[in-house]
């Protein structure tokens, strides 16, 4: 698998779990700006993978900016420097010198087997990969997404952040053909970890268990109490369990223009509309939507593998 990440908090909690967990094999990190700068990105990035005890996986840096629009970020949720202020000592490894779609392309094509590509951050990353060397569509097994919404947004009423951040690249690749997983705010927020757990993971003088339970327990600049979710790690454990999930294959369309821009509209009508019956079709990518989620036995799986809580 390849991780593409703008990390933050929950993308954090995401490359620990690729990095630990011993069913995946994680191939190369790519980096996108998103909740944070892209220099913040990398530097938390390589950071995160040191503690993960994955130093050898490839990093490289993509996109500063969407294809469009002007690079926004999310400080006000992820600390000055992306990574809730956690202090992780500077990593001190090699990044890879070529922009993240040459290495994308280079893993691709030189793996053995079809590769599953999980998208944290807006994707802008794979658009351009998609755009440049479409030949290696087919070497690209599914993309998993953290993005979109069947229902409400969170950059805007409508609009999930990633998807919002970029919504011509997020076009590209759910118009790309590819199989795809969505796994967006419908699920995100209901994976949430008990406080007294996210308080013991805090105190653990092992360095990762402490890491996870402060990043579980940053509030950033909101008053609400700390939110407590594996967010991004959720979409990495549809890729590691999907029968957790429930799972449904609906057409979807990234809105471009006006106030519902960046709204990922899942068409979930089981007969023709007046639209369809007037003589405009329904013509949208077919992708498969995670509506639900056993968030317990997710929480359990994400703690286990990184040691949190010990295996049955």
């Amino acid at each position: 698998m390849i991780l593409d990440v703008d990390t933050g908090i929950d993308d954090a909690l995401a490359l620990m779990l690729a990095a630990r967990h011993p069913d995946l094999d994680l191939r190369a990190v790519t980096c996108v700006s998103g909740n944070t700068t892209l220099a913040n990105v990398v530097a938390n990035t390589c950071a995160v993978l040191d503690l993960a005890g994955a130093e050898d996986v490839a990093v490289a840096a993509g996109a500063q900016r969407p294809l469009i629009e002007p690079a926004r970020d999310a400080a006000y949720v992820h600390g000055a420097d992306g990574l809730g202020n956690l202090g992780l000592p500077a990593s001190g490894r090699s990044v890879d010198r070529r922009h993240a779609v040459e290495l994308l392309r280079q893993v691709l094509t030189e793996a053995e087997q079809p590769v599953t590509l999980v998208a944290l951050a807006p994707m802008t990353n794979l658009a351009l990969l998609l755009r440049m060397y479409p030949e290696v569509a087919t070497r690209i097994d599914r993309v998993v997404f953290m993005g979109g919404s069947a229902s409400i947004g969170n950059a805007s009423p409508v609009a999930e952040f990633n998807v919002w951040h970029d919504p011509e690249a997020a076009a590209i690749v759910t118009g790309s053909g590819l199989e795809l997983t969505m796994y967006g705010l419908d699920v995100f927020h209901q994976v949430v970890v008990d406080a007294g757990e996210v308080a013991r993971l805090a105190d653990s003088a092992a360095p990762m268990v402490q890491a996870v339970g402060r990043l579980l327990g940053y509030q950033g600049e909101s008053e609400e109490p700390p939110l407590r979710l594996i967010g991004d790690a959720g979409a990495v454990c549809a890729l590691l369990a999907p029968e957790l999930m429930r799972i449904e294959r609906w057409p979807v369309r990234v809105e471009l223009t006006g106030l519902s821009r960046g709204q990922t509209i899942v068409d979930r009508r089981t007969r023709a509309g007046e639209d369809r019956v007037h003589g405009t079709p329904r013509a949208w990518p077919e992708l498969d939507v995670v509506l639900d989620v056993d968030a317990p036995a997710v929480v359990d799986l994400f703690l286990q593998a990184l040691g949190c809580r010990p295996h049955p």
